[in-house]
């Protein structure tokens, strides 16, 4: 069995953001590049699949990333995944969902996968738009925010996590899924994986090797950001001293009816 798990490269979530007012993009450099926080648990998801299936299962990370950041990659490789493909070109740049979606779709292909397994969202800038997109474009069944998963003869069962509890749906493979921060936390790499991992081989797809039919990066990208501005400052709170819970509880009550919240 072959399960490929996407991992985007983001800067680190604890640094501060900043917007380049020119290109209109997120500023990556001087910032520390790591594993997208989201990704790892569905590479734990596919490393738990593999322990459980075993024979020959192998787990691929994948990421559309600049060839200079894929050695960041092998944190992955540490954690337990066999191998690695990135798809690096510098053409990619500016790319947006649709053209990102389109780009990763042609490259997967090559990859010839039995499951795909997407992070939900990206800490860098969380549309959650990119899985979906994949699944169209591949002509996968795509389940959504799963917190289990069960294999047998080739078909999925899936427990995923919804906004009222969970339902459990089934699903043929190949198949594409993301998974819940509820599947369970990513394990560590230990001395012995960040060892091993300095072997383990990170393939380069270019663009040329993909024919592709349309154009990606910024002129083959559907939307364009136009302006951006920081949010406004925060007012100063309201203090409110009540005689008793009742009288605090009113208050609180009238203030939100001003405001139209209930």
């Amino acid at each position: 069995m072959k399960i490929v798990v996407t991992m985007k490269l983001v800067p680190d979530p604890n640094a501060e953001k900043k917007i380049d007012p020119q290109t209109k993009r997120l500023v990556r450099t001087g910032v520390e590049t790591v594993l997208n926080p989201y990704d790892e648990y569905a590479l734990e998801a596919g490393l738990q699949l593999k322990e459980r299936v075993g024979g020959d299962t192998r787990v691929t990370i994948f990421s559309m990333a600049p060839d200079a950041l894929k050695e960041t990659l092998r944190r992955a490789l540490a954690m337990g995944a066999d191998d690695a493909a990135v798809l690096s070109d510098p053409a990619l740049e500016g790319s947006d969902v649709w053209a990102t979606a389109y780009a990763m779709a042609h490259a997967l292909r090559r990859l010839e996968f039995d499951l795909l397994i997407v992070g939900g969202l990206t800490d860098d800038s969380s549309t959650g738009a990119v899985p979906g997109a994949l699944a169209e474009h591949l002509g996968l069944p795509c389940i959504t925010n799963a917190r289990k998963i069960e294999l047998a003869d080739r078909t999925l069962t899936i427990e995923r996590e919804t906004d009222v509890g969970y339902q459990t749906v089934r699903a043929p493979l190949p198949a594409l899924l993301t998974t819940a921060l509820t599947f369970g936390e990513p394990r560590y790499a230990s001395l012995k994986g960040i060892m091993g991992a300095k072997k383990k081989a990170i393939a380069s797809i270019g663009l040329a090797e993909l024919s592709l039919d349309s154009a990606v990066g910024s002129d083959g990208s559907k939307t364009e950001i136009e302006s951006f501005a920081p949010p406004a400052a925060r007012g100063q709170g309201k203090t409110v001293e009540a005689p008793d819970a009742a009288a605090g509880a009113s208050a609180i009550f009238d203030f939100l009816r001003e405001r139209k919240f209930v």
